[in-house]
């Protein structure tokens, strides 16, 4: 017997060395492979600043001609050297090896389009020839023969790659994912779609190597942003990913099922696939400034960047010269400024706003000789008047001039003076002038009727009692006390940013009279100042100026789109009045405490364009263990909601942990059973830590975990949206549940964080048994 295991161990060895031969000589194939996309880029590079040095060649020329097509071809050889010149990653982390096609046409990027095997390619022995071998990777490259090299991920023929599986292959018979770092390929990984198959590649029996694509990226350590997945795809995301853009993309998918990457990923497909139509811009809205900042990397990494704008919530109306969002509202304010309630207290507070700093009430002029004056009880009158049309509060001010006018005209008693018609208007216009000319008609004007701004209107709304004025039968008296006061606080939170907006489409901005351009000193140097006394913008400065300016997108990406509010549903879809949109979320992960009234509120942002649904169900990021035990909250928050299936299982149990002398677990304070716990983890994993803590417990939990480096961060419960770790810390699932009505929700989100590992630490609140584990997660 053991000499038959030490026979076994020997040949398992020998396996084990031929696989590690074949490994590495598999590697020097796709490196042999990258060296000639490299030494390609490299001449693509000097042909893209040869291209640079003649545009500005060109601009020596001096005629207005030969400065636009500087201007053009500056701007476009810039963006192609930017490109190349970023070297990512993994530049090239694809191929697929493929049967003969149907047809053999060829794609503009020069692969073959057939999506089928063509009869025959298969023979009747199971063995087959590899007829085409694609390298899929950030953006194509061509040979000097414009042979494909690299294939855009993005193009119809990079498809089959993330949609081929073992039971619809396609094509495909190894699909094959290649780790690299700068110029250095370090690894490969295979799938077999065709495993019945016996395939050879030039004569030779096409080797396999690795456990398969998707379970390799899913071990990589996290960090604080996001990674791509681009090179893990699966064939449902694909499906939204490169789905038509026509009206509304709707998807839903619960934590761990790459919502947040497909929309990513969606939004450089669209403008790979039709970038002239998608030149006004894409807008992606996400719930907070922490998600943005894991996120935003991603885009540039695809090939992408100056296209695409990501927008937190909070910082949306900056679009418009709007705020930042800086501050939390509790969970009662929130409901109260989120609500549709709102916009009836905002259309009320824009009108009222006019009365404030002792509006005047008299008006005196000097017209024909005469004294006129206009008292309160008229001035009154005129202003409702004027506020009777459905014009923004700013834009009627115009009207409320002539009605001034108006009235004056009919006291000066002149109106009688002519029968002739136009001898009247001649009168009547002269009157006009004289008046509206006068110093004290200017003032009284001003003041009367001045030119209102979001942040004066929300100002105003921080006295309580003007507040309760405007909110009569809207509010009850404990919001508008808790609204008011949250108003006087330095600063704006995410539904106070939705406020300014809304009151900006309420008043309106005045049009202003444009300012005269700079001269070019290029134009100054050659003379052409006589000939163009205002230089036209180059494309690049119109470029610039738009994307400063836009505030209206070509097609709009709300991600975690459950947890907008009324009012903030109307502050995206003005944005996106006349776009295509991508919807991503999840109504089990939701935070606002109404999702019949916001779904409502989407509606009407969404109009009556057609919807498209997709459902992702398979849950990539977390373990079957911690997701097995976020579906026991799962159930008591939304009963009967199905769980997204977990595709790996780790064995490592989640842990339970109890502070303040609760249970058998570790005892001690909160603050130091967190920390150590952190601690702990660190050292356990390669990546990061998160501890998700209820709201009104992050700065504290900050200080906790202060000298542990920058691997751990402190978040609130809010703020876990989107977020992913390799660890997570979940401080007192009651505190988290009970912080708001929709904390069961809030308590789902904050335990499907982790990628390897899950600590659940118990406060007082919380109940644990004799095992640590709080009440909210047992049986």
């Amino acid at each position: 017997m053991a000499a038959q295991a030490q026979q076994e161990t020997a040949l398992g060895s020998v396996q084990d060395t031929a696989q590690d031969s074949v490994r590495d000589r598999e590697i020097s194939v796709e490196q042999e492979h990258l060296d000639r996309v490299y030494q390609r880029l490299e001449e693509k590079i000097h042909e893209a600043e040869f291209l640079m040095n003649d545009a500005a060649k060109r601009g020596q020329v001096g005629t207005p001609g030969a400065l636009a097509e500087r201007d053009a071809q500056v701007f476009r050889a810039g963006v192609h050297l930017n490109r190349l010149n970023n070297e990512f990653e993994d530049f090239l982390f694809g191929r697929i090896d493929l049967l003969l096609g149907k047809d053999g046409k060829k794609g503009p990027d020069g692969a073959y389009t057939a999506v089928e095997p063509a009869e025959g390619a298969v023979r009747a022995d199971n063995t087959a020839d590899i007829a085409e071998t694609l390298h899929i990777g950030r953006i194509g490259v061509l040979d000097q023969d414009y042979a494909p090299l690299v294939i855009d991920w993005r193009a119809p023929a990079a498809a089959p790659f993330y949609r081929s599986t073992p039971v619809d292959p396609g094509r495909v018979v190894r699909r094959r994912v290649i780790r690299s770092k700068g110029r250095r390929v370090l690894g490969v990984e295979d799938d077999l779609m065709r495993p019945e198959l016996t395939a050879y590649l030039d004569g030779s029996r096409l080797p396999v190597i690795g456990d398969g694509a998707l379970m390799a990226a899913l071990g990589q350590a996290r960090s604080h942003t996001m990674r791509d997945i681009v090179a893990s795809i699966q064939a449902e995301q694909d499906l939204v990913i490169r789905a038509p853009a026509a009206s509304v993309t709707y998807v839903e998918g619960g934590p761990g099922t790459g919502k947040t990457a497909v929309a990513l990923h969606r939004a450089a497909y669209l403008l790979y696939q039709d970038r002239r139509r998608y030149a006004g811009g894409i807008l992606i809205v996400s719930p907070t400034p922490l998600l943005v900042a894991y996120t935003e990397g991603v885009l540039p990494s695809l090939g992408e960047e100056g296209q695409v704008a990501i927008r937190a919530i909070g910082s949306l109306a900056g679009d418009a010269g709007g705020a930042e969002a800086t501050l939390y509202d509790s969970p009662s304010v929130a409901r109260a400024k989120g609500s549709y309630r709102m916009l009836k207290v905002l259309r009320k507070a824009a009108r009222g706003a006019l009365e404030l700093n002792d509006s005047p009430a008299r008006l005196r002029v000097v017209a024909f000789g005469r004294r006129l004056e206009l008292e309160s009880g008229e001035l009154d009158r005129i202003r409702h008047a004027a506020l009777g049309g459905t014009a923004p509060v700013n834009l009627l001010r115009p009207r409320a001039r002539k009605l001034l006018l108006d009235a004056l005209w009919a006291q000066s008693g002149a109106a009688g003076r002519h029968t002739d018609p136009e001898l009247a208007a001649e009168l009547r216009s002269s009157f006009d002038e004289d008046v509206s000319s006068e110093d004290s008609f200017i003032e009284f004007l001003d003041a009367w009727w001045p030119e209102l701004t979001p942040r004066t209107v929300l100002g105003a709304m921080a006295d309580e009692r003007r507040l309760g004025r405007w909110a009569r039968r809207i509010l009850n008296p404990g919001e508008v006390r808790r609204t008011a006061r949250s108003l006087r606080r330095q600063g704006y939170s995410v539904h106070d940013v939705a406020m300014l907006d809304e009151l900006q489409a309420v008043l309106g901005t005045p049009a202003r009279p444009k300012k005269r351009r700079e001269l070019d000193p290029l134009d100054q140097l050659t003379g052409l100042e006589e000939l163009m006394p205002v230089r036209e913008e180059s494309q690049r400065e119109r470029a610039e100026r738009l994307a400063q300016e836009r505030v209206e997108y070509a097609h709009v990406i709300v991600d975690e789109a459950q947890d907008l509010t009324p009012m903030q549903w109307r502050m995206v879809g003005r944005r996106g009045r006349h776009a295509t949109w991508t919807v991503v979320g999840d109504p089990a992960q939701s935070s606002w405490s109404d999702p019949d009234e916001a779904a409502q509120a989407r509606d009407e942002a969404l109009g009556t364009r057609p919807r498209r649904r997709f459902e992702l169900t398979v849950n990539y990021r977390n373990p079957a263990e911690i997701a097995e035990l976020a579906a026991k909250v799962l159930a008591l928050a939304m009963p009967g909601s199905p769980s997204p299936t977990a595709v790996r299982s780790t064995g490592v149990q989640p842990r339970f942990v109890t502070a303040n002398g609760h249970g058998t677990a570790v005892r001690g304070s909160l603050a130091q059973t967190v920390r150590a716990e952190a601690d702990r983890l660190l050292g356990l994993v390669d990546g990061t830590v998160g501890v998700v803590v209820a709201m009104n417990r992050r700065d504290e939990a900050g200080r906790w975990l202060t000298g542990l480096g920058d691997r751990v961060v402190a978040l609130g419960s809010l703020e876990a949206k989107g977020l992913e770790y390799d660890a997570t810390v979940v401080v007192s699932p009651a505190e988290i549940a009970d912080e708001s009505p929709a904390g069961l929700r809030v308590l789902y989100v904050a335990l499907t964080r982790a990628t390897q590992q899950l600590t659940v630490v118990s406060a007082e609140r919380d109940e644990p048994d004799a095992n640590g584990v709080p009440d909210l997660l047992r049986d």
